[in-house]
């Protein structure tokens, strides 16, 4: 498992070669891989549904108990089965829909990473693998949607996604360690097992907003919803594969893994429900106002993230297995009317539903392909679409609770789902012949082969629904149930019921809008009003306002003055460890004073009176002796603990330093008191707090050995390690070899540097 995984970053760094290699047959040989990962993952099917869990563990960091590890059972299995399923297609289209792209090459390095990383998303079985893989979905699609990187408004799209998305997961990292503290255990499969522990736990509900907005950032629920129709940006395969089976997927699979978990309560009942059945309304909605073709299908994939959100909210067998089916009938349609969209730029040059008509006689084979996909959209039998569709209102009508707003909001969708499928479906393919930018002609096989096998695929499983829901489809629901079966089926006929009455009031409702959406276009001209004050509009004030506090403080802390630098420091570092002290209880202990010998009183006097000279002298000659007689003090401190060896270095040190400052001195102008006297003020302010704070440590840190001094090891062992009797020369060149070698290089580097302006002076005078 784990080389299926790494497999496709390693084709994915060896993909621009392969490009150069197969020229226009490239998207065909990288496509090889995905095919054969997913005859890899159909090789698991007979065992996971016949009820069994696969777990595949690789040590990763075993000194922090973290490994790597992967968890096969129906519901990743799904997920991996169309993510390496439509990335075949993906991959073959993209060869000849980009052909002769400059950048070909980088977009199959992108592609194949995001799809390795999707993998390992939905296989992780560790919450710590399982982030780093979310993380990676970012990045890689943040590549993908700006492609076009000259384009501002993808360079825009992408910036915007992935501070959505990131910003959510920064949330749901937070999230998933009080997940791990409750369950106690990183591990997927442990915490699914201790349901109960974990929404009885303390953390249950900080824990649970925080996943929940790492959930929805990343699958454009409401009011994050609005990253995901800019991503429209990046190249038609790109949003083909975003939208069927990856990147907005991941916070739907998220919910549903951890449904055995945290589902169950009111709470989450309640959020998921409520939030996924406005999304679920609003992105019908807006695709219906919509008429760009990416943008049509790209509100109508909010529309079916949010009626996976509220059906896994819902929670019931029913739910849950029409949220599996709804799963799979929106990959497989979503998939190839994306590809189909992808087709009409390609090869008639259209982006927008009403530069379309009468397309119908010029792409036979395409226009087909599009009404059997539209009608899965539309919940039309005897398409799969329609067996969900079913599936969801049941659900809805029999939710424990909200069931008169679940139900409106729920048939308001299925009529709008409708006449947005006839948008699909219809418009551009019948009516009078509109003229294109480009002469249409049928796509080649690389561009239909997709579309053809996911529409095929949603009418066969339509037809036969049997085939999945006996298989993968009820794999995928007892593992959202928590290991438990669920015990109903999917069919095209239940027999006459309300399920089918609203389908049957949704679709004569939805083709009657249809016939006027031109004109309720024209009565929906307010909704580009109100989107100047909703959430997008949000986000814009709030990446102003980061803009502005960046400025603000750039000026404040980024100012060029050096002295400003270390006043800043100085003072973050002392709130943080007078902050910590004050946490942790740390004392400095009783001062004993009285222990104190008069010669070391009289050390401790000429220091004081030495720094008290050096700030108050109108002298910089005398400051600097000032200064000197401080470190020859020090250094007389440590002659009197028996440091002699450091004792001479500091008087070497202080000597040198004191000579140089003099012979500075006499290049400087005439000593000026130009800072007033609040200024002064505020440097002795931050003086004696970085000093309090530097006396604080010191005193609390002697208080508070709690172990045996390590000097005895270095005098025991100077000469039968070190072979040498001066101890503090065998700690600095064996036991802290590396510390003294960073110590010689600082030096050398600062010789080379006076060396240098030495030179430089030299060269300027001749």
């Amino acid at each position: 498992m784990l080389y299926a995984i790494l497999s496709t970053f390693v084709l994915a760094a060896f993909s621009p070669w392969v490009h150069r290699l197969a020229g226009r047959y490239s998207g065909w040989v990288l496509a090889l891989l995905p095919a054969a990962l997913f005859v890899y993952f159909a090789s698991f099917l007979p065992a996971i549904n016949a009820g069994e869990t696969v777990v595949i563990v690789t040590p990763w960091m075993p000194g922090l108990d973290i490994q790597l590890s992967f968890l096969v059972d129906g519901l990743s299995l799904l997920f991996a089965l169309l993510i390496s399923g439509i990335g075949f297609f993906i991959i073959s289209y993209a060869g000849r829909y980009l052909e002769g792209d400059r950048d070909l090459g980088r977009f199959y390095v992108v592609m194949l990473s995001f799809m390795g990383s999707m993998l390992g998303l939905v296989l992780a079985d560790n919450l710590i693998a399982m982030f780093v893989f979310w993380e990676l979905t970012s990045v890689t699609s943040y590549l993908l949607i700006g492609y076009r990187n000259e384009d501002p408004k993808a360079r825009k799209a992408a910036l915007q996604g992935l501070i959505v998305t990131v910003g959510g997961g920064l949330a749901l990292l937070a999230g998933i360690v009080m997940l791990a503290i409750a369950g106690g255990s990183y591990e997927l499969s442990e915490i699914l097992n201790s349901g109960d522990a974990v929404r009885e736990h303390a953390l249950y509900l900080p824990m649970l907003i925080l996943i929940l907005l790492g959930a929805f950032t990343k699958s454009a629920q409401v009011p994050f919803h609005f990253w995901l129709p800019n991503a429209m940006a990046a190249p038609t395969p790109v949003s083909a594969y975003l939208h069927s089976a990856t990147m907005v997927k991941a916070g739907i699979y998220l919910l549903a893994r951890l449904n055995p978990s945290l589902g169950g309560t009111e709470v989450w009942f309640t959020v998921l429900a409520l939030f996924g059945a406005v999304t679920m309304f609003l992105g019908v909605f807006l695709s219906f106002r919509s008429t760009g073709i990416k943008s049509v299908l790209a509100y109508s994939t909010i529309m079916a993230l949010g009626t996976l959100t509220m059906l896994i909210g819902i929670g019931t067998e029913t739910a849950l297995l029409a949220a599996m089916t709804f799963l799979l009938a929106h990959s497989l349609y979503k998939g190839a009317l994306f590809l189909i969209a992808g087709i009409l730029d390609h090869e008639a040059g259209v982006k927008d539903f009403l530069q379309t008509g009468g397309l119908r006689g010029a792409l036979p084979i395409t226009s087909a392909l599009a009404m059997l996909s539209a009608l899965s959209l539309a919940g039309v039998v005897p398409m799969l679409g329609f067996v969900a569709k079913e599936a969801m209102l049941e659900s809805v009508l029999e939710a424990p609770g909200l069931v008169p707003v679940l139900t409106l909001l729920a048939m308001a969708s299925a009529i709008l789902g409708v006449a947005v499928a006839a948008i699909v479906g219809i418009r551009p393919w019948f009516g009078p012949r509109v003229e294109t930018p480009k002469r249409p002609h049928e796509a080649p096989p690389a561009l239909i082969a997709g579309p053809m096998v996911m529409a095929g695929l949603g009418l066969v499983f339509g037809l036969g629904p049997g085939l999945a829901d006996g298989g993968i489809l009820a794999a995928a629901a007892r593992a959202v149930n928590g290991g438990v079966p669920v015990e109903t089926y999917l069919s095209l006929w239940h027999g006459l019921n309300w399920p089918l009455a609203i389908s049957a009031l949704a679709l004569v409702t939805g083709l009657l809008l249809y016939s006027r959406w031109d004109r309720a276009r024209e009565r929906l001209a307010w909704v580009d009003i109100a989107a100047r004050f909703g959430p997008e509009r949000g986000y814009d004030r709030l990446m102003d306002g980061i803009v502005r506090i960046s400025e603000w403080q750039t000026r404040l802390l980024q100012s060029g003055y050096l002295r400003y630098y270390i006043m800043f420091i100085v003072l973050a570092t002392a709130v943080m460890v007078g902050v910590t002290a004050q946490i942790f209880d740390v004392s400095a202990g009783p001062l004993r004073l009285q222990d104190l010998r008069f010669y070391e009183l009289a050390i401790l006097a000429v220091m004081g009176a030495s720094a008290l000279f050096a700030v108050l002298s109108q002298s910089r000659l005398g400051a600097v002796a000032a200064l000197g007689a401080f470190g020859f003090t020090v250094a007389l401190t440590y002659v009197m603990f028996s440091a002699a060896d450091v004792g001479i270095t500091q008087i070497l040190v202080e000597t040198l330093t004191v000579i140089l400052l003099v012979l500075v001195l006499f290049r400087l102008p005439g000593f000026l008191g130009l800072s007033p006297r609040l200024i002064k003020l505020r440097d002795a302010a931050v003086a004696m707090a970085g000093g309090g704070m530097v006396m604080l440590l010191l005193l609390s840190t002697h208080n508070a050995r709690e172990f045996p001094s390590i000097a005895w090891y270095f005098i025991e062992e100077a000469v039968p390690a070190g072979q040498g009797r001066n101890v503090v020369n065998v700690i600095l060149v064996d036991f802290r070899a590396l510390d003294t070698l960073g110590e010689i290089f600082v030096l050398a580097l600062a010789a080379v540097g006076v060396y240098a302006m030495i030179r430089f002076r030299a060269e300027d005078r001749k």
